[in-house]
């Protein structure tokens, strides 16, 4: 964990919390008072691993600034609520992926917190970028495809003969199949 933000109104508890942050992973941290400039930054494509918010923040409760952070960015997200609610806001939030602290913060607690949500956040970047691979495997094949169905139709190739020329012309000519079928596409389907 690299970069941290924390939204909080109450200047007391920004240190602490602060410094439970630095204590628990030796990172960035960046503090702001309101949701406005937590969404502008946010918004503004931010690169925070962590989004703690301390609620309620001066111009809201927070629990809306906390689905915007998990809607909007990759970061995780721990709100910090009296315990008397923590339940019910959990519950609420719960399915954005949110963490629901309680209050009065309990040090070991929030460590744990801290090292599940770190731990969380690596598989769930693990899988985003298998995923990522997999939609460009399914645009290749798609690619791939589409200039098989050229050759079949504008050179009555069979399929096993359109896939044959496309992996002998990406051998013979040192590029990928799918260098090749962007060429086949671009000749015959323009």
């Amino acid at each position: 964990m690299d970069k941290v933000l924390i939204i909080s109104s109450n200047d007391n508890a920004t240190n602490m919390i602060a410094s439970l942050v630095k204590e628990a992973a030796h990172c960035s941290v960046s503090l702001v008072h309101t949701g406005v400039e937590a969404r502008r930054i946010i918004g503004g494509n931010s690169d925070y691993d962590l989004v703690i918010i301390n609620a309620p923040i001066s111009d809201e409760f927070g629990n809306d600034l906390a689905e915007f952070v998990s809607d909007s960015s990759m970061a995780s997200c721990i709100m910090i609520v009296k315990s008397d609610i923590a339940d019910s806001v959990g519950e609420k939030l719960e399915d954005y992926g949110v963490a629901v602290l309680a209050k009065p913060l309990n040090k070991t607690v929030f460590f744990q917190s801290m090292k599940m949500i770190n731990a969380m956040r690596k598989r769930i970047l693990g899988l985003r970028d298998q995923n990522i691979k997999l939609q460009k495997k399914i645009d290749e094949i798609r690619i791939v495809n589409r200039a098989k169905f050229a050759l079949m139709q504008y050179l009555q190739f069979t399929e096993q003969q359109a896939h044959r020329y496309l992996e002998k012309q990406a051998m013979d000519m040192r590029k990928t199949k799918k260098e090749i079928a962007l060429e086949i596409i671009k000749i015959y389907e323009t």
